[in-house]
Parts: C-alpha cells; sequence; structure tokens
C-alpha cells in the first residue's frame, strides 16, 4: 500500500528519534528515554482509528460514532508528549541540548498524529453539522484532550484505566469537577493546555489553507 506523504514524514521523524535513542545508549549506556517510543505508540493509536472515519457510508453511521468515542478516549495519548519535557535534568551524562532536540522532535512527532487525527475527525463532523457547531466540538475534543494530559501527567492515569481500574478513574474525575475551586491547579492547566492547543491547531489549519489556496 502506497503511503501519503505525511505518513513518509511520519516515518521519517520516527527514524530520527531512534536513531537519537541509538546515538544516546551508545554514548551514555543507559535507556533514560526509551519511553519515548511507547508514548509514540500510543500517540499512533488514535491517528490510526482517525483513518476509519468515513463520510460517505451512511448505514453504518453509528459504527462511526463508537470509532469516535474510542479515538477520543486515546486522543490525549497524542497530546501528552509535549508535556515529556518535564523529563530534562542537567545531571544526566548527555548533554541538555541533545535531550531537548530528541524530547522536542518527539512531542512534535506526537501533536502531528494528533491534528491529522482531529482533522479526520472534524471532516467527519462537518458532515453531521453545521460549521459552527463542528468548531465547537473540535474545542470541546481539545479541552477534553488537555484534561486528559492532566490526567495522565499529574494524576497518573491513563487510557487503559477505563477498562482496569475505571472506579478510581471515575473517582478522581469527579472530585476534579465537584471542587473546582480546591484544585485550581487542575482547571489552570487543563485552560493553557487548551488555549496552547487550540491555537496552535487552528493556526496551521488556516496557515496551511492559506499555502494551498493563497488569497482565499
Amino acid at each position: 500500500m502506497k503511503l501519503s506523504t505525511f505518513q513518509q514524514s511520519l516515518i521519517a521523524f520516527i527514524g530520527f528519534i531512534i536513531g537519537m535513542l541509538v546515538c544516546r545508549f551508545l554514548y551514555a549506556g543507559n535507556l533514560d528515554f526509551i519511553f519515548l517510543l511507547w508514548n509514540l505508540f500510543l500517540a499512533w493509536i488514535p491517528y490510526k482509528l482517525s483513518l476509519g472515519f468515513s463520510t460517505n457510508n451512511e448505514s453504518q453511521q453509528w459504527r462511526q460514532w463508537v470509532l469516535l468515542g474510542c479515538w477520543l478516549l486515546f486522543f490525549p495519548n497524542a497530546l501528552y508528549i509535549t508535556t515529556d519535557l518535564i523529563h530534562l535534568n542537567l545531571k544526566l551524562s548527555v548533554p541538555l541540548w541533545y535531550d531537548l532536540i530528541l524530547i522536542f522532535t518527539a512531542a512534535i512527532t506526537g501533536l502531528m498524529m494528533a491534528f491529522a487525527s482531529l482533522f479526520h475527525v472534524e471532516t467527519f463532523l462537518k458532515t453531521q453539522f453545521t460549521k459552527n457547531v463542528t468548531n465547537i466540538i473540535v474545542f470541546t475534543c481539545l479541552f477534553l484532550g488537555s484534561f486528559g494530559v492532566f490526567l495522565g501527567r499529574f494524576l497518573r492515569v491513563n487510557s487503559w484505566d477505563v477498562l482496569t481500574n475505571p472506579i478510581s478513574l471515575y473517582k478522581a474525575i469527579a472530585i476534579q469537577f465537584l471542587y473546582p475551586v480546591i484544585h485550581f491547579r487542575t482547571w489552570a492547566i487543563t485552560i493553557l493546555l487548551t488555549c496552547f492547543f487550540s491555537l496552535l491547531y487552528f493556526a496551521i489549519k488556516k496557515s496551511t489553507n492559506s499555502i494551498i489556496h493563497p488569497g482565499s
């Protein structure tokens, strides 16, 4: 099967990351940042799911909505990698600038898959709703994705907890909503991430459209 230009770019980015990890291992003799590959795999899941959306198959709409629910469950994983910059450490034997490039490249790759998958979702939603309603849903997805990033980074929960540890997960989420003042940091981080991801997504989409259709 022929790969799209975007998929070829993804392979190039991932290959570059793997090359940097190999060089890092040869230099430092440890696998400190090998977790980036797992995080990239988790980021790939929502992208892969988004490829299943169809705008023409009206006879199986319920499958599209089930797919949307599954996609939303894993979507935060693609945004999550941006927070891996927290792992930068001056005390490591590898130069800081090297690890910065490594993690930053992984974060960009994760965002590429996140925004590509969101674009596929948006394309599907446009067949179901008006443009304004679609934009609201897309923004809501970014908000929920940002909240999911908070849950993963600070409360250490993940998408699999929906099946493996649902009671603890739902309890942790409920507490954040029931006591928003006490958990001010939760919403401060979530709102900041939502603004960042939204500005980036819509700016990239608008810029891409301007490049393809100058003067529009």
